[in-house]
């Protein structure tokens, strides 16, 4: 299949019958309809297999195989979508602080994309698990953004370092520190390699998994579910078996679980751990 019949395939699955225009509105439509359609997840790192993000294998694995991905995949394939579309789109990389301070210097391990839309300049990131934002921000601006779902909002340390922002619970949590810098593809090369086998990776040997839906966030971090809504408190369990685990992953997060023969062992695992630690 070709990388055009893919990308056909790709706004098939978004809702559209027809190339949309490269417009604002059709930025924030696809931003909105890829983070509820594709799941973020870590299911190949988890099984400790290997995360190919060459453009025809992300493909492969998303379109036609029914899988999620996690940021070096999901951009990616979001980033060619639009320069398709004509956006005038390119790659970028941050360094994730979420959880820590946001002035940590961590690895630069976050890919994310650029659009310039008539001379203005946007953030767009389908691939940021639990807290991706829903909806593109402008850059050049620290003022409060509405999103389809929580407000973000972006600060610029005067040096060439943007910082994402998002409200939560009443409190601004730092989310991942970034620049404009060209990447190549050596760059997101090497941010996959430690992502995807790096011992101290929080990827590896553990899943992530989200995604969204109109004013909610669905989150798995290994046998631990969440289900966050913008107007009232969230729902959360831990699950109690591998069975329920891929029913959850089959049925809420629309993922297909064949060709993954190791998959039942190693959820397994994660109910025992999570057993333990209680």
């Amino acid at each position: 299949m070709s990388g055009l019949t893919h990308r056909s395939l790709y706004l098939q699955r978004l809702g559209y019958d027809a190339p949309p225009p490269p417009t604002l509105q059709t930025l924030r439509d696809l931003q909105l309809r890829h983070v509820c359609t594709f799941a973020f997840e870590s299911l190949s790192t988890l099984l400790h297999l290997p995360v190919l993000i060459d453009l025809p294998s992300v493909e492969q694995k998303v379109l036609l195989q029914g899988r999620g991905g996690y940021c070096y995949e999901l951009n990616q394939m979001f980033l060619a979508l639009l320069q398709e579309l004509g956006f005038d789109a390119r790659g970028i990389t941050g360094r994730v602080v979420m959880g820590g301070p946001p002035d940590a210097r961590t690895a630069r391990t976050h890919r994310l994309s650029l659009v310039t839309l008539e001379g203005t300049r946007y953030i767009t990131d389908v691939g940021f698990g639990g807290m991706v934002p829903s909806s593109p921000l402008q850059l050049d601006t620290e003022a409060v953004q509405a999103t389809a779902h929580e407000p973000y909002r972006l600060t610029y340390d005067g040096q060439g370092s943007y910082t994402l922002w998002a409200q939560v619970a009443q409190a601004w949590r730092g989310l991942y520190v970034f620049d404009l810098q060209v990447q190549t593809d050596i760059d997101y090369t090497l941010g996959n390699w430690y992502v995807s086998t790096h011992p101290e990776s929080p990827f590896v040997g553990q899943l992530k998994v989200a995604r969204l839906a109109p004013g909610k966030r669905y989150t798995l971090a290994n046998a631990n579910y969440a289900l966050h809504y913008l107007d009232r408190p969230s729902e959360k369990r831990a699950l109690g078996s591998a069975d329920e685990l891929m029913t959850l992953l089959q049925e809420t997060f629309g993922i297909r679980l064949s060709g993954l023969p190791q998959l039942g062992e190693a959820l397994d695992g994660l109910v025992v751990a999570n057993l333990q630690d209680d």
